[in-house]
């Protein structure tokens, strides 16, 4: 019974590292639907089927963390890592759903740049992530990854800001304005939650490490 409350010391972080991999698989996968819009059905498939597979590890995690006695770092802390890295690729997938059912013509150019974000913002928190197995060791790559995730977040704010206003002013009709700016801020919201991730760690490693 003993041994099977006592936790392998990695299981964390390789739910955790699992998935940040996912999340960048399908936001990489988003980016390229919008640079390439064909095929359109398939390319949104392609993510959802990601999704899918991050939340089978997020729920084999969360059921680790409530049968495992032990835990590398505060149960609060893990269960809401977890839950925001399992956010980052929510939101992205619902970018691509409405991107495949908003019968859209063409990508409003700009939202090629912010996904652009998301991408580089998310490979950061892959690389935050994998520091957290030995954070004691280098403490500062990993906060300094977090810094840089903090600062796409802010300009994908920027980004945003300046699409919408770009948005309105063409001229668009009403309908087609809704709907980029559902995509939009979805995607916006994407990298809030990659920023709130960055914000856990940085946490996590200024108690521990």
């Amino acid at each position: 019974m003993l041994q099977r409350l006592m936790p392998k010391s990695d299981d964390f972080f390789s739910d955790f590292e699992a998935q940040a991999a996912a999340v960048v698989e399908g936001v990489v996968l988003l980016k390229a639907l919008l640079d390439d819009f064909t095929d359109v059905p398939a390319k949104c498939q392609a993510i959802k089927d990601v999704e899918h597979r991050a939340d089978d590890i997020t729920h084999r995690a969360f059921e680790r963390l409530h049968t495992q006695f032990i835990t590398p770092f505060d149960r609060s802390e893990i269960h809401r890592l977890l839950s925001r890295i399992d956010d980052v690729l929510d939101l992205a997938d619902a970018a691509s759903e409405r991107l495949g059912l908003y019968d859209l013509d063409s990508v409003l150019p700009e939202s090629r740049e912010l996904a652009a974000v998301l991408v580089e913002q998310s490979r950061k928190m892959e690389e935050a992530v994998k520091g957290l197995r030995n954070m004691k060791k280098d403490p500062q790559t990993i906060l300094a990854a977090c810094q840089e995730m903090n600062k796409l977040e802010n300009q994908a704010d920027t980004l945003t800001r300046k699409t919408m206003a770009k948005l309105f002013k063409r001229g668009n009709d009403p309908l087609t304005v809704m709907k980029w700016k559902e995509i939009i801020d979805l995607i916006e919201d994407a990298t809030d939650r990659a920023e709130d991730v960055a914000n856990v760690i940085e946490g996590v490693v200024l108690e521990h490490a």
